[in-house]
């Protein structure tokens, strides 16, 4: 904010009040006994007017302009007309202090020390109304419905137009801070009236007409005389006893000082519409300043910030019009925008914003860092890391945390300063100084590069996109560009006063000047258009300019530049500036005028943006053409000429390069018999030929299709022939012609084949695609005709084709009820979604008709396939092992509930008490948190009952019946459940010894309740029991863990093959048929193992709250016997788990492919009975 003084007068008597016409043409002034008109352009005194006789302290002018009036220290009033002639005259009992009228109704408020009156034209009477304490100052609300006055006493009375108190505001002070002006705030923009009160408590107040104070008393330190708003409300003037006239915020924070005088400013007034304010002094000085408010403002691509209202910063997305407001709450000095970064300048400090996110939309911007230290700069500059101070030729170069990192003194005044980007911590300025200098430096490195040296001052500078041109405007209005790296001058052009290069293009700028846009693009004339303001921004095809305070993106259509490419037939350039922006119209010219310069592939992009599907098809056709080996241009230009009706120019261009066939189809197709007969007469017997096919064609159309094949057969064109011969189903003719055509004649016996499938005849067409050598095709007419054997045979031969057929083979499969087979072939095809998809649903179906053994079954293949993924795709791999554990646990679950289901539904099963009573324990040991679809606990609660009850478990069968008793039960069970509850209440309330002996831990030698609500788990050292997959027993197996740094081949190498002591008695393995089947068989005569290291091991780590595993040594692993040890060898990426025998008489097998354990002779007996693994159902005699 600047302010200059327009003119000043000097008079003898004090000046107590001013008052601008409402037009801002003439200045009212009350000075001692008379009122002054002055010319409030240039001060000049107009005519004094007298009619008062004592000292004027108040004037006032009517809100039309018609009348004004003054009031006196000889209580009257005078109402004077706009031609400055008196014509009413009323008094008052005491001194008037102040007048005021309403802007509305023009009603005229007159305040003395002990009343006010209210006056209009309509009404001969003044209403006068006594007040209690003197009227200092009075104002109008902007609708003119109520009055408020200031008192001497404190206290600030709004009044209705009929002079009733309607709301009383008493200020603190009383009266020791007498009110001394009042202003409302003139804005249509406030939701509320607001009332601007100055007391000579040095206090500067706002109040909602309500009365409630707005925020908080801004202290002055003056006694204030006056206060004044602007004419749209948006700042405030006052002045007092500090002997100057200050500009505030409307909010009441101090801008800066507007002019200084030598005695009191008793009054100021803004002047209408306009920025002058004029004062009068204690002294009798009349001054007029203009103020000029300079645009404070930062640009970055295509984010503007600029201040507003000197203590606003907003920022604008000049794009997406987008605006942010940023409330600093002080004047705000320099601005600055880069990337993410925002810096502000204050008074007393610099504030460091940032954006929140990377997203070029994003408008939400935080508060970063705060320097708290004073700068005086000409320019400020803002980098990712760092903020730029231009003091004159000094540069400085500060941290966010205000360390000064760098400094640069420049030999002349810095005039222009840019960022030019570069990495974080590492930006490119751009710089020019006075003398003609331009440099670039980097913020970390102390020494500046001279780019140039020019002979006058810098004005404006640029930098091209691939920073290999410079644009400079001088101090003459003179744009001129150099090559950075030569630093030759390209061109000059005169009349501009900023310059932008185009971000997207490097050859393309804009200047403005003299009142037009210019753009030049590489080195073609300027194009010239109208426009207000100066070019600060060149981004595509909008160009962003500043015209007084606002900022604009002028969308400019490239049209002119792009006609410039295009007559230097420069396409490529030419579309480049297109794509900026141009009509639909300008893109059909580019590509008609690239087209026939042969320029394919702009033609291509080009239509490709006005969407027109004819002349792609043509070009692709061309460069289908280019690519098999053509190269004639001009055969390609006789292409496009017919394309575009150039029939003449086409046929010329078809005779030149010796294509006179293609001239002759031209002509027939379009009918054009006498130039067909040209052609033949002077061509040779290929043209004959063509002729003879266009015959055939209007046989074709006449309806005589056998004539017209033959026709097309006879010239040549096989593929037409054999077209109406298929059509018309004649299969011999298609045979023939298939069989006489050569195999590299790929189209008609494709045609042939394609005709025979349509017909059925599969065994020909694959006869054709034989011929041929076409495999794809071939093995897709297998698949089409459902020719499955065929089609694997030949995907054996050519595993390449495996996703062709395997495919829609299990698919086929799958529409046939056949899901296993298609589960395998999708697996084969390498889709292993579709594969886990169709045993998904194998499962649901399975669990659904209370198939529990297919469901386990089923879950176990999920497992498998699941572990198959985590193997294969790394990105998959913890979700797939999440998936594997779960399937394999479900299978588990639903393997073993198949018992239960048969117990419970068929009338004769196989299996014994003793594994009814151990499976229906373990599905309740696992299913404490969970039931599972299909699985009914009233079922497993029942069947654990009735076989508790026949093993002496009478306590566990009580309480099965209790468990019952709370739940839903079906009804073909409801007597049985409570006959059997009756019965077990005459038997003793305890279980059988056997059994719970049977439930002790091998590792701890702890006996496990019956049911734990712990899961399959010791109670004591919670080591996981392994059960017999059979007759679900806890075997005597622990599983132990390697050290870290023993890999599993050393384990192996590690663990003896032999019986580590040879006194002992003799092991022996068995194979079972099968060499990786690991079975686990050691004689009765082996000593007792305690002194074993293993064994030591366990039982020392054994115990407390949480499961402690086993961890071996090398020197275990040394003195372990591979007889006493079971490996289940998962795949990649599962571990190896390892399992000791702690009972030398026990036989345990293990299957190599489900890994579940076995007793021996339960394992063989199974195998005997199914074949194969009771599990898994891998057949036995299957290799793993």
């Amino acid at each position: 904010m600047r302010a200059a003084q327009v003119w000043q007068d000097k008079i003898c008597e004090r000046v107590y009040d001013v008052a601008f016409k409402p037009d801002g043409s003439q200045l009212i002034v009350a000075a001692g006994l008379r009122v002054l008109v002055y010319d409030a352009a240039d001060g000049a005194n107009i005519q004094p007017l007298k009619g008062h006789k004592d000292t004027v302290y108040c004037v006032a002018y009517a809100k039309d302009g018609k009348r004004f009036a003054s009031g006196s220290a000889d209580k009257s009033i005078i109402i004077w007309t706009s031609k400055l002639e008196g014509i009413l005259k009323y008094t008052h009992n005491d001194s008037i202090q102040c007048v005021s009228y309403n802007p509305v109704t023009h009603q005229l408020a007159s305040c003395s020390s002990g009343d006010f009156g209210l006056w209009s034209p309509e009404q001969k009477s003044v209403n006068k109304h006594k007040v209690s304490s003197k009227i200092t100052c009075c104002g109008w609300t902007n609708d003119g419905q109520y009055l408020a006055l200031g008192m001497m006493n404190g206290v600030v009375s709004i009044r209705n137009k009929n002079g009733e108190e309607k709301v009383k505001i008493e200020r603190p002070g009383g009266s020791s801070s007498p009110i001394w002006s009042i202003a409302w705030n003139p804005s249509k923009d406030e939701h509320n009236d607001i009332l601007a009160v100055a007391d000579w408590g040095q206090k500067l107040s706002f109040y909602q007409l309500s009365g409630k104070q707005i925020g908080a008393d801004r202290t002055l330190n003056y006694d204030p005389c006056c206060v004044s708003y602007f004419s749209k409300g948006e700042y405030i003037v006052m002045g007092g006893s500090d002997k100057q006239v200050s500009l505030y915020t409307k909010d009441g924070m101090r801008l800066g000082t507007i002019g200084e005088q030598n005695s009191w400013v008793w009054t100021c007034r803004v002047k209408p519409e306009s920025n002058c304010v004029v004062l009068g002094c204690q002294d009798g000085t009349i001054a007029c300043y203009q103020l000029t408010f300079s645009t404070v403002h930062g640009l970055y691509k295509d984010r503007y910030a600029y201040r507003d209202s000197m203590t606003d910063v907003i920022v604008q997305h000049l794009i997406t019009e987008q605006k942010v407001r940023i409330r600093c709450r002080e004047l705000v000095k320099k601005i600055a925008i880069y990337r993410s970064r925002l810096a502000i300048q204050l008074p007393e400090r610099i504030l460091i914003y940032e954006l929140r996110s990377d997203d070029s939309s994003d408008m939400h911007y935080h508060s970063k860092e705060k320097i708290c230290q004073k700068f005086e700069c000409n320019l400020l500059v803002v980098c990712s890391q760092h903020i730029i101070l231009c003091q004159e030729k000094r540069l400085q170069c500060l941290s966010f945390t205000s360390v000064k990192e760098k400094e640069w003194v420049m030999e002349s005044l810095i005039r222009y300063i840019k960022v030019i980007g570069g990495p974080p911590g590492r930006e490119g300025l751009l710089v020019g100084l006075k003398n003609g200098a331009i440099l670039k430096i980097f913020v970390d490195n102390p020494f500046p590069i001279t780019l140039l040296k020019l002979s006058t001052s810098v004005r404006c500078l640029d930098m091209s996109a691939y920073r290999k041109k410079l644009a400079v405007v001088d101090e003459h209005n003179t744009l001129l560009v150099y090559d950075i790296n030569s630093k030759e001058l390209l061109f000059q052009e005169p009349n501009a006063n900023s310059v932008a290069w185009n971000t997207q293009c490097e050859n393309m700028l804009c200047f403005s000047g003299n009142g037009y846009l210019n753009i030049k693009a590489s080195n073609f004339p300027v194009h010239q258009q109208k426009m207000q303001g100066f070019v600060v921004g060149y981004n595509g095809s909008k160009i962003f300019c500043l015209h007084v305070y606002s900022m604009s993106a002028v969308e400019v259509p490239q049209s002119a530049p792009m006609y410039q490419y295009l007559e230097k037939k420069h396409y490529k350039e030419a579309y480049q500036i297109a794509c900026l922006g141009v009509t639909d119209s300008d893109w059909r010219d580019l590509a008609t005028e690239a087209l026939e310069g042969l320029d394919f592939e702009t033609a291509k992009k080009a239509f490709i943006r006005i969407r027109d599907l004819r002349y792609l098809d043509l070009i692709s056709s061309i460069e289908e053409r280019k690519k098999r080996g053509e190269n004639d241009n001009e055969l390609f230009l006789a292409d496009v000429y017919a394309f575009q009706g150039k029939f003449h120019e086409a046929a010329k261009l078809y005779k030149r390069t010796g294509h006179e066939s293609r001239a002759l189809s031209m002509y027939t197709d379009l009918r054009m018999f006498e130039y067909a007969k040209e052609f033949v007469g002077t061509t040779d017997v290929k043209s004959s030929r063509m002729l003879m096919a266009k015959q055939a064609d209007w046989a074709k159309s006449s309806n005589e299709p056998r004539a017209a094949a033959e026709m097309y057969l006879s010239a040549g064109e096989h593929v037409k022939a054999i077209d109406i011969i298929g059509e018309h189903g004649w299969v011999d003719m298609l045979i023939d012609i298939a069989r006489k055509l050569d195999k590299a004649e790929r189209e008609p016996l494709t045609k042939c084949a394609l005709h025979l499938k349509r017909l059925k005849h599969h065994g020909y067409a694959s006869e054709i695609y034989s011929k041929m050598g076409d495999l794809k095709a071939l093995l897709q007419l297998h698949v089409d005709s459902k020719n499955w054997e065929e089609a694997l045979s030949l995907v054996e031969k050519h595993p390449q084709f495996k996703c062709d057929v395997f495919v829609p083979y299990a698919q086929w499969l799958a529409e046939n009820d056949r899901f296993e087979e298609a589960q395998k072939a999708f697996h084969k095809a390498g889709r292993q979604d579709s594969a886990v998809k169709v045993l998904e649903q194998l499962t649901h179906n399975a669990v659904v008709e209370n198939r529990f053994s297919d469901a386990g079954y089923y879950y176990w293949m999920l497992s498998m396939q699941c572990l198959d993924i985590a193997r294969d795709y790394e990105e998959q791999r913890d979700e797939m092992l999440t998936k594997f554990k779960r399937f394999q646990h479900l299978a588990e679950l639903y393997h073993v509930y198949h018992s239960i289901q048969r117990y419970t539904d068929e009338p004769f099963i196989s299996d014994i008490p003793e594994t009814l009573f151990n499976i229906c324990r373990f599905l309740l040991n696992n299913l404490t948190k969970e039931m599972l679809q299909g699985i009914s606990k009233v079922k497993i609660l029942y069947t654990l009952a009735q076989q508790s009850q026949k093993l002496g478990a009478y306590r566990l069968a009580r309480s099965c019946y209790e468990k019952l008793l709370e739940l839903h039960i079906p009804s073909r069970f409801q007597v049985a459940i409570e006959r059997g509850s009756m019965v077990i209440r005459a038997k003793p309330c305890h279980d059988s010894e056997d059994l719970t002996e049977a439930m002790m831990c091998y590792r701890c030698s702890n006996n496990n309740p019956l049911l734990s609500n712990q899961g399959s788990m010791c109670i004591n050292c919670k080591q996981p029991f392994i059960y017999s997959a059979s007759s679900y027993e806890v075997l005597p197996l622990v599983q132990f863990y390697l050290e870290e740094g023993i890999s599993d081949d050393e384990a192996l190498s590690l663990i003896d093959l032999e019986v580590p002591h040879t006194d002992q008695g003799k092991a022996q393995e068995q194979d079972m048929n099968n060499s990786e089947l690991q079975t686990l068989k050691i004689n009765d005569d082996l000593e007792d193992e305690g002194d074993h290291p293993f064994t030591a091991k366990i039982s020392f780590e054994q115990g407390g709250s949480t499961f402690v595993p086993v961890k071996v040594s090398r020197s275990v692993l040394r003195s372990m016997s591979r007889r006493d040890v079971l490996i289940k060898r998962w795949p990649a990426p599962l571990k190896w788990e390892y399992f000791r025998s702690l009972l030398p008489d026990v036989s345990i097998t293990m299957c190599p492919t489900c890994f579940k354990m076995f007793q021996s002779e339960d394992y063989e007996l199974l195998v005997l009975q199914h074949n194969c693994c009771p599990y898994c159902r891998r057949p036995i005699d299957e290799p793993h």
